[in-house]
């Protein structure tokens, strides 16, 4: 077994094309880490609707060049078995560590391959290179990225030439076809012959982005904005500038790409501590509102100001920020189909019901939510937003800030804030106050086993309220494909438990919706709301063993 071990690393070695992972190979190898080992070549990477995505590292299961360079070859052939021969991939990344190395191999590859190859000029925003597939005529797209995974870690993200993300069943004959490439030195890949795009492509997208915005509209809000160590700032105050909004105060610590992160845990501003910087600088600074991005400024998170808040500051939630932009959209007259994912707020619903809008509930994720016929608004809990589906067909946190300042400088001018116009929301709708319970793990069988208990023992009450129904999601629904997830419905309340996509985690979005009569009764409506979601957090936990 041993003997197989290192047979199979050393031959994993020699077709290596990297320096440094052939180094860190070989000292696996003479120090005879069989542990280490067994660990990276206990199968391969898998792909699936979010591409690829793991540590950096030697192995078929790291992200690496030879994985890179695999998949590649698969969704180049893939591309041809479609009739896509000669046909145009365009490739973006961001700055991660061996971002722009990915992004050359797959350049390389597709030229390889007899398709045409195009990367874009610098690291750029993930719905830069979404953008770019449909303004280019593309067949096919890939961003390197993993979002707002650890500095550790790699992602490779695929799209069609619809400019959406994969979904089955194109992932698992893209899978099968990386699976079919035989050795790596039968993979072509010349030193050149694919284009470098120009800032051209880029302007583009910038000029796009003013269709968010209403013709003359305010554009008075004054924003702190972080880019998280990511690609955002450069774009994003572009974006701003064009718009003619004032300049974003950038949180220094934060504004340049660094791939090692160095000032936050993880990279994503929903994690605890990671938009202390920019609270500080808002403190100082002392605007309207805190704009964040994730490193690859696809999600858009936002905090306002707020006396009772620790700091006087306060995180807006991505369904609070989902039914803001919604609103704004339905005053300004906005037609066609709101969205959302089936872990979102119910609140988007009823504020399409009421307009009079369509509305479409799908599975977790921008590759369901951009498919969604005649789409005019998506957005999903975790931070992402398309206001704009006719330019980008995925959840872009650049449009999705312009968006929110041109909000709050409609409010500003009318002496209101978000705060308030959420206030207007829960007076209509009722209070819609969500949480999540979210655990990640080292060992991925704690989740497996969570959900076999919940399955088998599912609660029948949560925080004393009943659980009129529980669906078991694998088995699909009338509106729905299977997917792995559990829902349960509540008297008032909703509750979903999937295990994570992207990250090793198991996530439980719970809902409670709780009447108001009046604005007196707000306070104590959001005291009940959160006393209701800690105890459902509470009973959830106990039921699933976690």
């Amino acid at each position: 077994m041993q003997h197989d071990l290192i047979a199979q690393a050393r031959t994993w070695l020699a077709e290596d094309p990297d320096p440094e992972t052939r180094d860190e190979l070989a000292a696996l190898i003479e120090s005879g880490a069989t542990q280490e080992l067994a660990v990276r070549f206990a199968g391969t990477l898998q792909f699936g609707t979010a591409g690829l995505r793991g540590e950096l590292g030697a192995g078929p299961m790291r992200m690496n060049r030879s994985v890179v360079i695999r998949a590649a070859a698969g969704l180049a052939a893939y591309l041809k078995a479609q009739g896509q021969d000669g046909g145009l991939v365009v490739i973006g990344y961001d700055a991660r560590y061996k971002s722009a190395d990915f992004a050359r191999d797959t350049a390389a590859v597709m030229t390889g391959a007899g398709l045409r190859a195009a990367v874009l000029p610098r690291p750029l925003p993930t719905p830069v290179l979404a953008y770019a597939i449909r303004h280019l005529g593309a067949v096919a797209g890939v961003e390197v990225t993993a979002s707002h995974n650890p500095p550790r870690d790699n992602g490779y993200k695929v799209y069609l030439g619809d400019g959406s993300q994969i979904v089955p069943p194109a992932d698992g004959e893209i899978a099968a076809a990386i699976a079919a490439v035989g050795p790596l030195a039968a993979v072509v890949r010349p030193e050149d012959g694919w284009e470098v795009l120009g800032e051209d492509v880029l302007d583009a997208y910038l000029a796009r982005t003013d269709a968010v915005l209403s013709a003359g509209s305010p554009r008075t809000a004054r924003t702190v904005y972080t880019a998280m160590h990511g690609v955002g700032a450069s774009v994003l105050t572009a974006a701003f500038e064009r718009a003619g909004f004032p300049a974003p105060v950038l949180v220094a610590e934060q504004a340049e790409p660094d791939p090692a992160f160095p000032t936050v845990a993880f990279p994503n501003p929903e994690e605890p501590g990671a938009m202390d910087l920019a609270f500080a600088t808002a403190r100082r600074a002392a605007p309207d509102l805190i704009i964040a991005n994730d490193p690859d400024a696809d999600r858009c998170a936002v905090a306002v100001p707020d006396p009772a808040a620790d700091g006087g500051w306060r995180m807006l939630r991505g369904d609070e920020v989902g039914a803001l932009l919604a609103a704004h959209l339905v005053e300004r007259g906005a037609s066609g189909v709101f969205a959302e994912s089936i872990v979102s707020s119910s609140l988007l619903g009823r504020i399409a019901e009421k307009a009079g809008l369509g509305y479409e509930e799908t599975l977790t994720g921008f590759k369901w939510i951009a498919r969604v016929d005649g789409l005019r608004y998506g957005y999903e809990e975790a931070l992402g937003y398309c206001v704009d589906p006719e330019g980008v067909r995925d959840k872009d946190g650049i449009t999705a800030a312009l968006l929110v300042a041109e909000l709050a400088s409609v409010l500003k001018e009318r002496g209101r804030t978000l705060l308030d116009l959420l206030d207007d929301l829960a007076l209509a709708h009722g209070l819609h106050a969500t949480d999540q319970l979210s655990v990640r793990v080292e060992d991925l069988t704690v989740i497996a086993d969570a959900m076999a208990r919940l399955r088998e023992q599912p609660p029948t009450a949560l925080a004393g309220l009943a659980v009129t129904s529980a669906e078991d999601l694998t088995r699909g629904t009338d509106r729905l494909p299977p997917t792995d997830g559990l829902r349960y419905h509540l008297e008032g309340a909703r509750v979903i438990v999937r295990p994570s996509g992207t990250e090793p985690k198991l996530k439980c979005y719970l809902e409670v919706v709780v009447p108001v009569a009046d604005a007196a009764g707000l306070p104590a409506a959001r005291a009940r709301g959160a006393e209701l979601l800690a105890a459902i957090k509470r009973d959830l936990a106990a039921a699933a063993g976690i």
